[in-house]
Formats: structure tokens, C-alpha cells, sequence
């Protein structure tokens, strides 16, 4: 029987190893950032994340030589210097770098018929154009490795299904998704670059959006596995994306969101109700 409920402990560091890896998780200090800077700092990467301001802590896993502890860079994403300041520093403290996780991003709730056009630009900016810049630097640097490197984009289930209340972010992400695919084309074979479709996670702000705890479980029922996301079942996917498991993996879009949302018309049917 398989067991689907891995909300807790997930034994991923004794299938996969990244000792010798260098991984640059960006907003990686909180929310799914953190759940994946775990998940590959418990397979022994050298992790840094990325952040305007530092976490009150930073993400640690135990491994079998100790403890592993991410490496916080102060950068805006969203800053090109900063930006392009964060790989020099990694590369001169590193020598390399061999995962990108493009996961910095969000968007306030804004109706799209009077959000003025400063706000959508905005949204565009976090989600769509720095990932682009940020990938784009990351291919400079692994282009000139013997090993290349792996490139992975976050998205989101607004990608696959309207998104009002957040459209210029739905449209953000659904870009990402497409650059995926075409630079994968375009930087191959050296560098792989594969995007991840988020379904709704459970974070640490998840009252925010789905209520008290009974309006979280209550959405999690909606969901075919019976719960939402944990932040790690999304670092699970990048650690897969990353391995060599997944070398022959690119320009690929892996879904992670337990089965998705029951169409509607299911609950409103009185079809078998007689």
C-alpha cells in the first residue's frame, strides 16, 4: 500500500545525494522556499537563499556529518546589480553553481479591471522578468561547467486555471512556464531547465487565505489526496528535477498539486442524487 501522507518526515536525503552541489534557492527562507532549501539541504547541498531581508532563522537539516545550514545573500531580485552581485559572491565562495530555483515571487489580491498599470508592472517584474534575468545569469555560470547544471521555475496552479484576484500573476507564471520550455531548447545540453506547477500549499501565512483551521481542512477535502501541499512535497519535485534521476528531463512541467481542484459542476449535480 502507498502511503500518501508524507506531510511530516520524507527520507529523501537517503535516496538522493547532493554533497557536492551548490544550490541557489531564491525567497528560500520562508513559505515553499523553505520546504524546498530543506529538502536539498537534507541531501547535503551547499545552500544559499535569497531574500531583501534575512530570515529570523536560517533553514538547517540534520545530515549524517552534522548539521547543514543554508548561506543567506541580501539581494532584491528584482535589481540587476543585486542580482548579478549574488552570483559573483557564490561563485567566488563556490566555484560553482549547479542548481537554480527560481522561487521568489507572489501577488497581493487585486481586481484586474481597476489595478493601475504601476501595480501590474510590478507583478510582472517579481514573477516573469526577474526569474528571466536570474535564469539567465545562472546559464552564464553553468554553461562554463563541465557538469552544466539544472534551471527550475515555480509556478503555480493559476497557470492551469483562471485566476481572478491575482490575473497579472496568473499571466506571470503562465510566462515562466513557456520560457521553461523554450530555453530548454535553447541551452541544451548543457544546462536543463524544467518548471514546476505549485498546486495550493499550507504555509506559514496559509490563514491569509483559506481562513482558520477548519477553512484549511475544509479546502484540503476538495483536494483528490485529501490535503494541501506541504511546502517539502514541492522541494521533493525539485530534488527529483535536479538529480540525475532526471537527466533526461527538460523543457518538462511537473504538476504537483494532488490530483488538482474537483470541477465544480461535481458538487452542484443532483445527477445521482435520485
Amino acid at each position: 500500500m502507498v502511503n500518501n501522507d508524507n506531510t511530516q518526515e520524507n527520507p529523501t536525503n537517503t535516496r538522493l545525494c547532493f554533497d557536492n552541489a551548490v544550490v541557489l534557492v531564491t525567497g528560500g527562507g520562508k513559505g515553499v522556499g523553505l520546504g524546498i532549501s530543506l529538502r536539498f539541504l537534507e541531501a547535503g547541498a551547499t545552500v544559499y537563499i535569497c531574500g531583501r531581508s534575512a530570515p529570523e532563522s536560517l533553514p538547517s537539516a540534520p545530515t549524517q556529518n552534522g548539521s547543514n545550514v543554508a548561506q543567506f545573500i541580501s539581494a532584491d531580485v528584482r535589481d540587476l546589480d543585486q542580482a548579478q552581485a549574488m552570483f559573483d559572491q557564490i561563485k567566488t565562495e563556490s566555484g560553482r553553481l549547479d542548481v537554480l530555483v527560481n522561487n521568489a515571487g507572489g501577488a497581493p489580491p487585486a481586481d484586474a479591471a481597476t489595478a493601475s498599470p504601476r501595480f501590474t508592472a510590478s507583478i510582472i517584474n517579481l514573477n516573469l522578468l526577474a526569474p528571466i534575468n536570474l535564469a539567465q545569469m545562472a546559464n552564464t555560470l553553468m554553461q562554463d561547467q563541465a557538469s552544466g547544471g539544472s534551471i527550475i521555475n515555480i509556478a503555480s496552479v493559476s497557470v492551469i486555471r483562471p485566476s481572478p484576484g491575482t490575473a497579472a500573476y496568473g499571466a506571470a507564471k503562465a510566462g515562466m512556464v513557456n520560457f521553461s520550455s523554450s530555453v530548454a531548447v535553447e541551452w541544451a545540453p548543457k544546462v536543463r531547465v524544467n518548471a514546476v506547477i505549485a498546486g495550493l500549499v499550507r504555509t506559514d501565512q496559509a490563514e491569509l487565505h483559506y481562513g482558520d483551521e477548519a477553512g484549511i481542512e475544509a479546502v484540503g477535502r476538495t483536494i483528490p489526496l485529501g490535503r494541501m501541499a506541504q511546502p517539502q512535497d514541492i522541494g521533493d519535485a525539485c530534488l527529483f528535477l535536479a538529480s540525475s534521476l532526471a537527466s533526461y528531463v527538460s523543457g518538462s512541467t511537473v504538476t504537483v498539486h494532488g490530483g488538482g481542484e474537483a470541477p465544480a459542476f461535481l458538487s452542484a449535480s443532483n445527477a445521482n442524487n435520485e
